[in-house]
């Protein structure tokens, strides 16, 4: 068994696998993200993505933004779950987000590329609690659009720094 920790050690270095935050902070993905101003984006859903975004890019400490992050939200429900009565028994609530990564110098969009995600809702007797789940599916579904989006951005960082 100790034998076998430095042949994977070496076939692993010679892969071609990188991290992708290598340099930590100061590394290139996180300086490029640093880099990143988002536009404004209407509506609740909007306010959550900006504010889950705000949450996952570094602080640029006051410089000048290089990029401007465009997104514009899709957020839907549709029911699924239907009754011999009409009644609506579990939905489906969409959040599609079209992003651009936009130079601010040039005006050319970098970056343009879609993001998504799903999620279930069982709709019961209590409004309220339906509402409340629909509002956390909500909340839910911005983190993972958001975490699908800095991801994608990380990674083109990384592949225009390593031109």
């Amino acid at each position: 068994m100790k034998r076998l920790v430095p042949l994977l050690a070496i076939a692993l270095a010679g892969c071609g696998l990188h991290p992708l935050y290598e340099g930590g902070a100061s590394g290139t993905v996180a300086r490029g993200l640093a880099d990143i101003d988002i536009a404004p984006i209407a509506g609740k859903s909007g306010y959550l993505m900006t504010n889950a975004l705000r949450d996952r890019l570094p602080d640029r400490g006051g410089a000048a933004a290089k990029y401007r992050l465009e997104i514009k939200l899709d957020d839907s429900i549709v029911g699924l779950g239907i009754t011999r009565d009409n009644t609506v028994t579990r939905e489906r609530r969409s959040l599609r987000a079209r992003y651009q990564l936009v130079d601010t110098v040039s005006g050319e969009a970098v970056l343009d590329a879609t993001a998504g995600s799903d999620a279930g809702v069982d709709v019961v007797n209590s409004e309220y609690a339906t509402i409340a789940a629909e509002n956390t599916a909500l909340e839910n579904l911005t983190d993972i659009v958001a975490d699908q989006i800095v991801t994608r951005i990380a990674v083109y960082t990384r592949r225009t720094a390593a031109k």
